[in-house]
């Protein structure tokens, strides 16, 4: 049986949102831009964890476990693939700091969003409750990333994707060749 606390939610969700921001105070982390941003073609993988976060956010504020448990549940592949694709790019970005800065950028994801249901009020639950719907409406996992990018839930805060660099065309030295006579 899940202990409940005061305001609501699990004892893991709630510890979660309650303890992320005495997290970033503890770590003095701000809400900046990945410092390294990625390449257009990996957005849809911070699009989808920016989905899984605010469902997280929603579920906590609002009471609603069970539809964040069931949308886990059944894009479970899905999002073990992107937290995979996700803590590639951290390792390769970041090397040896690849797992402190995905978890400092997880940490600032769901404070800005936590920071917006703020702002929103008590029009946050009614307003947002319908994300859990559509999510569950999708045919498949194939369109969790379209839709994630659709609803433009990453923070600007915390960057977006830079195109990569156009491929420069090498260049081929020859060396001229004196004719003989």
């Amino acid at each position: 049986m899940r202990q409940r606390l005061p305001f609501g939610g699990s004892s893991f969700l709630s510890r979660t949102f309650v303890s992320l921001p005495m997290a970033v105070a503890a770590t003095c982390l701000s809400l900046t831009a990945v410092s390294a941003a990625p390449r257009c073609s990996e957005q849809p993988v911070f699009d989808v964890e920016a989905l899984r976060s605010e469902m997280m956010v929603l579920a906590t504020a609002c009471h609603d476990d069970e539809q964040y448990n069931s949308f886990i549940r059944r894009y479970q592949p899905s999002l073990m693939a992107n937290e995979r694709a996700l803590d590639s790019y951290f390792k390769r970005e970041y090397g040896r700091r690849g797992q402190t800065e995905h978890d400092s950028y997880v940490t600032s994801l769901a404070n800005a969003q936590a920071d917006e249901g703020l702002k929103q009020g008590s029009d946050f639950c009614p307003r947002n409750a319908v994300l859990f719907e559509e999510a569950m409406a999708l045919e498949g996992d194939s369109e969790l990333a379209s839709f994630a990018a659709g609803k433009d839930l990453l923070p600007e805060s915390l960057g977006s994707c830079q195109a990569a660099e156009p491929a420069r065309p090498k260049v081929v030295r020859t060396v001229a060749r004196k004719a003989k006579h």
